[in-house]
């Protein structure tokens, strides 16, 4: 085997996080590639609905050696926007991205790693996977019951009302996916039915700042790993928030969105619900109310000048409810022509063929990204290392970090 074909990384994926760890090796002057199946930030184009805008507010959503100095810091970039930041990233870096290129396989071979397309295989001594681990949509199992009833999609394929046919719709899921879509179907005048569960929330703005201007200050985005993941590993999903202003379960109902519990599957062609819309409401208040409360306190300790808080009407708006509850329904007497499943993603590793790096549900095995076979990384996984991972804001010390230890292992004997 000729060292010098052998490339010090390989990085699939050109994403945020793909392309910041790209930074941070050509950084360190290490020969490596970004390949990419499709453009420079696929899933941004083709995974996201029309009015689709960043969560974290401009002056965080910046790439590794960048910096925001526009006119609104607080402000909100559409999908739209984000792809057009990463292409002229990838350009104003020169980062060695291979567009169009799909992997099929990643294999270990004596002694280096194999990354095998239709076109050529490569060798590297380290693989960087930042190929996504939100890009595969899950539905439940009795999704498929209802084969050969309405239109059924998942958020990543959502574009916008006027793509789905005439009726009305339902949407599968609370969190903020599930309620962005809501809302951007109610106020396209589409009757909307939400099958809501049980998750936090919270508010847009909070006391003169954006939340995650707060988040950042507090450290609440820095919280470690194991302080929130529960003994079976679960972590549960971040709380819902609006892209633009808030959301809550009762805003979207006095928008005239029809709540419904928690979606548990179908029996004799019925969708059945559990009885929980109020106890949902509840939970997504008492989250709201503890991290304002922790906010307070922050503000408090350090003496900052912060405005009072201002009573947000998303949140104190009384809740409009079916009564009695709607526990079941039937598609075609409610005139259901959709269902748009906002019910979790994970990510395809299935072109992943090494032991030990993947587990029983073939998603990654790691450390902070870091996989048990020394050489593997995994790049953007959502709550990696804390709740920063798996945002923009995270890639710059995870990438850092990544190359860092690569480097200590071409150091090593």
């Amino acid at each position: 085997m000729d060292e010098a074909g052998v490339l010090d990384a390989v990085v699939v994926g050109a994403g945020w996080a793909g392309l910041g760890v790209s930074y941070a090796l050509a950084q360190a002057d290490m020969r490596h590639c970004v390949l990419e199946r499709g453009r420079v930030g696929e899933t941004w184009r083709t995974q996201r609905w029309d009015s689709f805008h960043f969560n974290l507010p401009n002056m965080y959503s910046v790439m590794p050696g960048d910096s925001y100095d526009g006119a609104d810091p607080e402000g909100f970039m559409t999908h739209t926007g984000f792809v057009t930041l990463l292409e002229d990233y990838a350009r104003r870096r020169r980062l060695p991205v291979r567009t169009g290129v799909s992997v099929t396989k990643l294999e270990a071979s004596n002694g280096v790693f194999r990354v095998v397309t239709p076109e050529q295989t490569w060798l590297a001594k380290n693989v960087v996977v930042a190929s996504g681990s939100l890009n595969r949509p899950r539905r439940p199992p009795s999704a498929s019951a209802l084969r050969g009833g309405p239109v059924q999609l998942d958020a990543s394929d959502f574009r916008n009302a006027g793509d789905l046919p005439a009726g009305a719709v339902l949407v599968v899921g609370s969190a903020q996916s599930g309620c962005q879509i809501a809302e951007d179907l109610i106020l396209a005048g589409r009757e909307t039915y939400l099958a809501a569960g049980h998750i936090g929330r919270l508010p847009r703005r909070y006391r003169g700042h954006d939340i995650a201007v707060w988040l950042v200050k507090t450290g609440l985005f820095d919280v470690p790993r194991k302080d929130f993941v529960d003994p079976s590993g679960r972590v549960a999903a971040r709380p819902m928030l609006g892209a633009l202003h808030t959301i809550s379960l009762q805003s979207l109902s006095a928008q005239g969105v029809v709540l419904l519990g928690r979606f548990v599957g179908v029996d004799s062609g019925r969708l059945v619900f559990t009885d929980d819309v109020l106890e949902n409401i509840r939970f997504g208040d008492e989250i709201s109310a503890q991290f304002k409360s922790r906010i307070d306190e922050f503000i408090r300790c350090n003496g900052l000048n912060a405005p009072a808080p201002v009573e947000d009407e998303a949140e104190a708006v009384a809740p409009r409810l079916p009564r009695p509850p709607i526990l079941s329904l039937d598609l075609v007497e409610r005139n259901i022509s959709a269902i748009v499943w906002c019910t979790g993603f994970e990510g395809d590793f299935s072109w992943i063929d090494i032991p030990g790096v993947l587990d029983e549900r073939r998603q990654p095995v790691h450390e902070d990204g870091i996989a048990p076979v020394p050489g593997i990384y995994f790049a953007g996984l959502d709550f990696a290392s804390t709740r920063r991972s798996g945002t923009i804001m995270a890639v710059e010390d995870e990438a850092r970090r990544f190359v860092g230890h690569m480097l200590t292992r071409t150091d090593q004997p």
